[in-house]
């Protein structure tokens, strides 16, 4: 074996909110590992990065032919591997049991898995991992029931916990958490034998995100919201603190860089509130133009109700930037309140407007020594040759002690 071949699956690639995976692929190959992307959907969403437009050249798609172009690739497995295929069938109706989706659900997983087993063979993959632990997570699964190699998995957020981890975790190599509070999530599910199973590997930042001069914290009261505009996010929670500010006499600017199904609400409520003045909404940047919007705020503001650990914040802390958030997951393990930003409990407006109010009073010269920390800190945990060397590690004491690859069949 003189180079080591792993496919990665993801549910949707390549995506704006996805730049973490294509940092660790790159990151990979520059470990000498050649990396076959395979995606369920993601052939024709609307891109802003050139990198994820090359991306997006270099990857499969599952369900760009729909559903029917599924069946020949069924078929093909029935015939070839008839006791593997009912196997896997048994399989996926034993997930559909009491699932938040329902049993047709995961037979079109399985199908997905058929579809993928070919691709593995042809490539000669030693490994298989998913990013995220819902149903990615459950088509490597059934993969490898089907006869491909092992898998591994990535969980990141609250919805990775929820239906069948139990048995995707049983059943792979290993399975990795971007914090150790998901780690210890997953300890919560598995009992003590198998806890050694569970690692830790942080998302990361390449050096040429960061590796720029210091751009001096503005005087302007700006500050700046990345991500989707959804309610995990907490951005109405957001509105509602900077509009209470706002009436109370303090001038202040938000800029809220990102989209998503509720940005009719939130342009509502900002009508509502009549902050037009004082809210920019942009939809979705590149990481350029996402870099240069945090360069121009004096700090990351992040209100979420639900998080893994955002890779926002990774990076605005790379740009010498404090953060504004909640005290919840994997982000107290990067987020120092009152050394590198202000942490408070998630769903407290009256917290949260405090804590803007405190950024926005101290002076520049302390928010650059906030800064400073800020960027120290992240660089010490999350640099993603280190963390991609790691996970370089468990895949080859994974494919060590496996060996099989997808054209076994047995």
């Amino acid at each position: 074996m003189n180079q080591f071949r792993i496919a990665y699956l993801v549910n949707y690639y390549p995506k704006v909110s996805h730049s973490f995976i294509r940092r660790e692929i790159l990151a990979l190959e520059r470990q000498g590992f050649e990396v076959l992307r395979i995606a369920l959907r993601g052939w024709d969403g609307e891109l802003v990065d050139a990198e994820d437009v090359r991306e997006r050249e270099h990857t499969r798609y599952v369900l760009q032919a729909g559903l029917m172009g599924l069946v020949p690739a069924v078929l093909g497995i029935l015939v070839t591997r008839p006791v593997r295929f009912f196997l896997a069938l048994k399989l996926a109706l034993k997930m559909g049991i009491r699932a938040e989706r329902s049993w047709p659900f995961h037979l079109i997983y399985l199908a997905e898995a058929c579809r993928i087993i070919p691709w593995l063979k042809e490539f000669g993959a030693h490994h298989v991992h998913a990013h995220f632990g819902t149903n990615a997570a459950e088509v490597v699964m059934l993969v490898k029931v089907l006869g491909g190699p092992a898998y591994s998995f990535t969980v990141h957020g609250a919805e990775d916990f929820m239906d069948g981890l139990r048995e995707k975790f049983l059943r792979s190599a290993f399975i990795v958490a971007v914090s150790s509070f998901g780690r210890s999530q997953l300890f919560l599910q598995m009992e003590y034998m198998h806890w050694g199973k569970a690692k830790v590997v942080h998302c990361g930042l390449e050096a040429s995100f960061y590796d720029v001069q210091p751009t001096p914290v503005p005087e302007c009261p700006r500050l700046v919201f990345v991500g989707r505009l959804c309610k995990e996010k907490g951005v109405l929670l957001l509105l509602d603190a900077v509009a209470s500010l706002v009436r109370s006499g303090v001038d202040l600017e938000l800029v809220l860089a990102g989209d998503g199904e509720m940005r009719s609400q939130v342009e509502a409520r900002v009508a509502e509130y009549g902050l037009e003045k004082q809210v920019r909404i942009t939809g979705w940047l590149s990481s350029a133009q996402v870099r240069r919007e945090i360069l121009a705020a004096r700090a990351l503001v992040l209100p979420s109700f639900s998080e893994g650990l955002p890779v926002v914040i990774m990076e605005a802390m790379a740009l010498r930037r404090p953060i504004l958030s909640t005290f919840i997951a994997g982000i107290p393990e990067l987020v120092r309140h009152g050394e590198n930003g202000w942490l408070f409990p998630a769903g407290a407006a009256d917290e949260l407007e405090a804590a803007i109010g405190e950024c926005l009073a101290l002076p520049v010269a302390q928010l650059e020594r906030m800064g400073e920390q800020a960027r120290n800190r992240v660089l010490q945990r999350h640099d993603i040759d280190h963390e991609a060397a790691k996970l370089a590690s468990l895949f080859r004491d994974a494919i060590g002690t496996d060996g099989s690859t997808a054209g076994s069949g047995r």
